[in-house]
């Protein structure tokens, strides 16, 4: 039992890393490219999947070690943490290569199916091995093997140049975040002694050591959550990555570093309040500016990705809650917010690969993904419609999906912060409110999104031509879509996972009692009771309205506006129908409108741009970037493509590090000093 998980994880690992080799020699164009790189990524992720479950079941107290003579430590390890985090891995990487063989197929894009196919197995593999590793040496290398891997998948049509732009601002980003993750490992060694990822014990660690450490922590893992202002590379890479490696990065590719952060947090038993709060400000900065910068987006995979900052926010909002609670030993807060961070983490993982794969679905079927060039779709592609709409609604926080609930966790954590008679009863008028507005951006940014996509009539050729897609990009939606609305109706069947992983994520070195069981903190039964009968109710509509649309002979067009012969023109666009809200936040959105000039009694064909800069990249790294190389210009000279001035630099570089040899205080004081 001791070691079964951690084999049959290792085996799955090693599955998904050699899953692109077969493609490799076949014909580029054989059909079977995709079915062989399937097959061994669902057996893979079968095997992990089951490594993991049985990882649950084991005790609290249970480690499963690779042990690694080389380094003389246990290498890997599997915890029930570890396996809350594999199991999106595992999930998403299959549903993801199935849908790959109608998204990607070899046929239509021989130049670029296996490379996506090979980096997508080696993606996986290095995300699953990072997850339980418990040393350095094991957590870097699954770490860069995710990062490399995940370069060449965002930067998979390289001849587009946005697309190598994204690719080169991604692989920055990355390793930014490494050498960060380079520096904490390097400074735990000096702390500890050792470079093995285990709990220290109460007053092991300095205050200023452990300040330190988080810092390198929350720097390095937030630059791959994309926390915000540490964003900046999210929005390209996911536009212009292929949208099942967009759902995968977004979805699974995330979490690490939300994984990284938590596990971090495990490592140390005191932690100062001031992080808590940091992480909880961090976090609503992120909800609702992520959710502000969505709503004000014309391109569909660009606002999915915003959306991503957004709910990286809300995971933070319930981390910061769990980790306030740990600080000041209130054991509710600690499982409520911990649930509440977990869950959505699994959530997030559902609805927004569901929502990539409807959006891939969309361009697969238009060639565009320009909102404003769409319109009318769900006449051409109803199920894609159907599980998008599933997609937006769980995304939104709306019940019977699972959204809702683990944003309930997070609301109950916040109220029994203001039940309470500490001081800290300030933290709800800050968690509580912003959560709820940035539901109510989610939902309006959905209505544009879906009423625009999918309704009305169709606004271009593109949209008119529009065909579904294939049954083997539509079953993994309805995967997805299935499980959306399995936890939202039942969330009870997630307790007992939730209990083993906040045991934990708590860390055993923690001096807290053991924190409650969820299900004494949540009314599973009363939520059941609200949530099912929403579901119900939903359904009865949807099926009067179909209903109710069928008896209707009289065919006409959606939004007339009382026209008689209105055009696709006279439709709200995705810009006007979010302008009131984009003008709202204004101030950080800081849009740029070019309006046309019209003139004369017969104008010519005009039209009016709008566009929202990011506010790191766009405004500040960019800038910034253009600005120091026009300073540094001059070292230009030196690069001159000459052998022989190289040569020249590199005897002048061995005469400099000769000299530091050279004892120059003794011989000054040989020749002066008698």
């Amino acid at each position: 039992m001791t070691v079964v998980p951690v084999n049959l994880i290792s085996v799955a690992i090693s599955l998904l890393a050699v899953s692109g080799i077969p493609g490799l020699f076949m014909r580029p164009r054989s059909s079977w490219v995709a079915r062989a790189h399937a097959i061994m990524v669902v057996s893979g992720s079968v095997l992990g999947i089951v490594g993991a479950t049985l990882a649950f079941v084991a005790p609290d107290t249970a480690l499963y070690v690779f042990p690694w003579p080389a380094i003389q430590c246990g290498l890997l390890g599997v915890d029930s943490l570890s396996a809350f985090f594999l199991i999106p891995v595992f999930l998403i990487g299959a549903l993801g290569a199935v849908y790959g063989i109608g998204y990607w197929s070899p046929s239509e894009r021989e130049r670029t199916a296996r490379s996506v196919r090979f980096f997508w197995g080696l993606t996986l593999a290095g995300m699953a091995l990072l997850v339980i590793a418990r040393h350095a040496l094991s957590f870097m290398l699954g770490w860069e093997t995710m990062a490399l891997s995940a370069f060449f998948l965002v930067s998979t049509e390289d001849e587009k140049a946005d697309c190598r732009k994204s690719g080169l601002i991604y692989l920055i980003a990355t390793h930014v975040g490494t050498l960060a993750l380079f520096g904490f490992f390097a400074f735990w060694r000096a702390a500890t002694g050792s470079f093995d990822l285990i709990p220290q014990a109460v007053g092991s660690l300095s205050a200023v050591a452990v300040n330190v450490l988080l810092f390198l922590a929350l720097f390095g893992f937030g630059l791959k959550a994309g926390i915000m202002p540490l964003h900046f590379w999210l929005p390209g890479a996911h536009a212009n990555a292929p949208s099942h490696v967009s759902a995968l990065l977004s979805g699974v590719m995330l979490k690490m570093g939300v994984y990284g952060i938590v596990r971090t947090l495990t490592l140390f038993p005191d932690i100062a309040p001031f992080w808590g709060w940091f992480i909880l400000l961090a976090g609503a900065a992120s909800g609702l500016l992520g959710v502000a910068f969505a709503i004000a987006q014309h391109d569909l995979k660009r606002l999915l990705a915003y959306h991503s900052v957004e709910n990286i926010g809300i995971i933070l909002l319930g981390l910061g809650m769990a980790l306030l609670g740990r600080t000041y030993h209130r054991e509710e807060w600690v499982t409520l917010g911990m649930a509440g961070c977990l869950l959505h983490v699994w959530n997030h993982c559902l609805f927004k690969a569901l929502l990539f794969f409807g959006a891939g679905s969309v361009l697969h079927g238009t060639g565009t993904r320009q909102i404003d060039r769409l319109g009318g779709l769900a006449k051409k592609m109803p199920w894609t419609a159907f599980f998008f709409l599933v997609g937006a609604a769980a995304i939104c926080g709306l019940p019977p999906l699972n959204g809702f609930v683990s944003e309930f966790f997070v609301y109950l954590a916040f109220l029994g912060s203001a039940l309470s008679s500490e001081s800290l009863a300030s933290v709800a008028p800050l968690g509580a409110p912003v959560l709820a507005m940035i539901g109510a951006l989610a939902v309006a940014c959905f209505a544009k999104v879906y009423g625009a996509v999918f309704l009305g009539t169709p606004r271009t050729d593109a949209a008119l031509k529009a065909r579904e897609a294939p049954a083997s990009m539509l079953v993994p939606m309805a995967a997805l879509a299935f499980l959306c609305v399995l936890i939202g109706a039942l969330p009870a069947l997630t307790a007992p996972i939730l209990d083993k992983a906040i045991a934990v994520a708590r860390g055993p070195g923690s001096s807290m009692p053991p924190a409650p069981a969820l299900s004494s903190l949540v009314p599973f039964a009363s939520l059941g009771a609200l949530v099912l009968p929403a579901a119900l109710g939903a359904a009865t509509l949807s099926a009067f309205f179909s209903w109710r649309a069928r008896r209707v002979s009289r065919k006409t067009v959606t939004w007339d506006c009382g026209y008689a012969r209105p055009t696709a023109r006279v439709q709200y666009t995705a810009g006007s129908f979010a302008r009131t809200l984009v003008g709202l936040f204004g101030w950080a959105l800081k849009s740029r409108v070019h309006v046309p000039r019209v003139s004369g009694f017969f104008p010519e064909r005009s039209a009016l741009e709008s566009h929202v800069d990011d506010p790191v990249l766009d405004r500040q790294l960019i800038p910034d970037a253009a600005f120091l190389r026009s300073r540094v210009r001059w070292f230009n000279r030196f690069q001159q493509g000459q052998t022989q001035s190289y040569i020249l630099y590199v005897v002048v570089a061995l005469g400099l590090i000769l000299a530091t040899l050279i004892p120059f205080k003794r011989l000054f004081l040989s020749l002066f000093v008698r």
